[in-house]
């Protein structure tokens, strides 16, 4: 089946980079050159505004708990678009599965939340199967609906189970959940030691590698390591096995899929669920996180993810990395403050200058333009101020999602057939 539906191997370059529409795909190397510029790029931005949480390892570590559930969300989104389902319910979904998690955690402890919320998120899942798939709903509309929906049975569900009987007494009320046991963490022994002790060195480069290293040896969460797991194995079963063949094949073109013999709507109903349970667990991540479930915990989570998806191209790797980015600036408004966030005007004038060289030496006159400009106003704001308002360290996460998504947009490739209602047979 897998050698039917990959017809024609994809053309590869003479460096070995598998080309798609044209475009040559990023080698290792070349990632890991990228990678060791943006080390550089903030220790020399660290060592320049003398801020020296951009590398503190308590600062990466809040990165990296705060990128979980919004790279969870995204993963989800992936499964349900790739199988060509869209999928903006993720945010209903977290909400499901953190007020799951709320519930049972309380009862049971943080492990059964963090299988309880899986489930929920695989209910809020089934929902979106249920109306877009069977039914031909518009995606959009079913979505949008279980977003509204969710909201209003986790409040009421609320009201109804923690404000009253046990839970009252045991600390809930209609807006949270009584607190649950906390989960434990793990540090690698020697090993974080050895990077704090580096890192409080202040060497240029190497302190700061160690410190950004350190968040991910130190006090890490095991939600932390399952996602990171569930990264990868999405990565291979998408893209090395014959299941995620069949199931990527539904988003592209779904007619030749059946025609082969592949269950059309079985895939897509097991892509959703997926992104469901996936959405479901990051909203689970909260509330092991601060012990409870708690109204408006979720934040708009959901949609951040869905744009860590599109901004990563529907591939895990790109979703990570969004992901991550997200996390960083969400840490940085919470732990660093004005101060911080306005060294970033610095970091990101210097990296757009770089874009902007990229793109001219790429004859794209007008995005180097344009790049350029953005570059010279992010430094002449960076020059006349001291320090970032409240209300703009506030946004920072979202202002730097609209931004991302701005310049990146132009590099995307949908799956052909999202969004689109399919009937068994409609090819024939």
């Amino acid at each position: 089946m897998a050698s039917e539906l990959a017809t024609a191997p994809p053309p590869v370059s003479p460096r070995g980079r598998v080309e798609r529409g044209g475009r040559r795909r990023l080698s290792y190397p070349m990632v890991l050159l990228i990678i060791a510029g943006g080390l550089l790029l903030l220790s020399l931005v660290r060592a320049l505004t003398d801020t020296g949480s951009l590398t503190d390892t308590r600062q990466w570590g809040s990165a990296l708990g705060l990128a979980v559930p919004i790279g969870l969300a995204g993963l989800g989104g992936l499964w349900a678009e790739r199988a060509g389902v869209i999928n903006i319910g993720l945010e209903g979904m977290m909400m499901l599965g953190l007020f799951a998690a709320g519930w049972i955690g309380w009862q049971y402890g943080p492990w059964a939340a963090v299988l309880a919320g899986l489930i929920g998120g695989v209910l809020g899942g089934l929902v979106h199967a249920v109306a877009t798939i069977t039914f031909g709903v518009d995606h959009i509309v079913s979505g949008v609906a279980i977003n509204i929906l969710a909201l209003g049975v986790v409040q009421f569900l609320a009201k109804l189970w923690f404000g009253e009987g046990a839970a009252a007494q045991a600390g809930g009320n209609d807006k949270q959940s009584p607190r649950m046991e906390e989960m434990q963490t793990f540090t690698v022994p020697g090993i974080s030691d050895a990077l704090r002790s580096i890192a409080d060195q202040g060497w240029f480069l190497v302190s700061d590698t160690a410190g950004i290293l350190g968040a991910a040896v130190t006090n890490v969460s095991w939600i932390t390591l399952l996602a990171i797991l569930l990264f990868v194995g999405t990565w291979w079963v998408l893209w090395k096995t014959p299941f995620g063949l069949r199931l990527r094949s539904c988003g592209e073109n779904p007619v030749a899929g059946e025609s082969l013999g592949v269950n059309v709507y079985l895939y897509k109903y097991i892509a959703v669920a997926v992104s469901g349970g996936l959405a479901g667990l990051g909203g689970a991540y909260l509330a092991v996180f601060i012990r409870m479930y708690q109204d408006g915990q979720t934040g708009g989570r959901g949609y951040l993810g869905l744009a860590t998806m599109i901004f990563g191209n529907w591939r895990p790797g790109g979703v990570a990395m969004g992901a991550g980015l997200f996390g960083f600036m969400d840490a940085l408004q919470i732990r660093g403050g004005g101060p911080t966030v306005h060294g970033m005007l610095l970091l990101f004038a210097i990296a757009l200058a770089g874009l902007a060289v990229y793109q001219f030496i790429r004859n794209k006159r007008v995005a180097g333009a344009v790049s350029g400009v953005l570059a010279v106003l992010l430094f002449l704001w960076y020059s006349a101020t001291d320090t970032m308002p409240l209300e703009l360290v506030t946004a920072s996460p979202y202002i730097t999602t609209l931004l991302v998504l701005a310049l990146f947009s132009q590099h995307l490739r949908v799956p052909a057939a999202i969004g689109r209602s399919y009937r068994r047979g409609q090819g024939t």
